[in-house]
């Protein structure tokens, strides 16, 4: 009896490990198949979202690779220009069902929190809990390369900007703000110290 209830949880703890990582589907460039031109004079600061309509994983997918997804597989080269190449913003993708950290080589989302933590990012700004997710963006380096205070804010309006034009030619609505909860966030998406938090985008339509 005793091994059994070893065994069973075992099993429950490795399922769970199995639901951390989540594997998105291959972004779909015709999805984003609005002209430039288009994109450009289209393109606006929206405050109001439907909360009751949530983005489906295609979708997503499309939009982070558009963010700062892996354009040239053979030398890793992403969607969005690098100062240095440091490529040093990280997208977190934030819903009621907790934190993901997209992983653009792997195409996947790795759950770092299990707290909806969209209050901390909209603050005193109550629109942007109504978005059914958001996207944090922070400046971070995985190397000894710390990432530069003013670099990683030129980095994350580059990936801002893609956000903007993705969202505008899938039929979704954003804003840029880099108002939030820093401290809260730092904690809940254990952020190294040196880790800038830069800017978030409430998605939705």
């Amino acid at each position: 009896m005793k091994k059994l209830l070893v065994l069973s949880l075992l099993v429950l703890s490795l399922c769970a490990q199995a639901q951390e990582t989540i594997p998105l589907p291959q972004p779909d460039r015709k999805m984003l198949s609005m002209s430039l031109g288009d994109a450009l004079q289209q393109r606006r600061s929206v405050r109001e979202y439907q909360k009751d309509q949530e983005i489906d994983r295609q979708t997503l997918s499309t939009l982070l690779w558009a963010a700062c997804g892996i354009s040239e597989p053979s030398t890793g080269k992403i969607t969005a220009p690098s100062a240095v190449n440091m490529q040093d913003i990280k997208v977190y993708v934030c819903s009621e069902k907790g934190a993901y950290l997209f992983n653009p080589k792997a195409n996947t989302l790795t759950r770092v929190c299990e707290k909806d933590l969209r209050p901390a990012i909209a603050g005193r700004q109550a629109f942007a809990r109504e978005a059914p997710l958001s996207l944090v963006l922070v400046s971070t380096k995985d190397t000894d390369r710390s990432p530069n205070e003013k670099y990683g804010g030129v980095d994350a309006g580059y990936v801002s900007q893609n956000i903007y034009l993705a969202c505008t030619a899938l039929g979704l609505k954003t804003v840029a703000r880099a108002s939030m909860n820093f401290d809260v966030l730092k904690e809940e998406l254990k952020l190294k110290e040196t880790s800038l938090l830069e800017l978030n985008h409430p998605i939705g339509k």
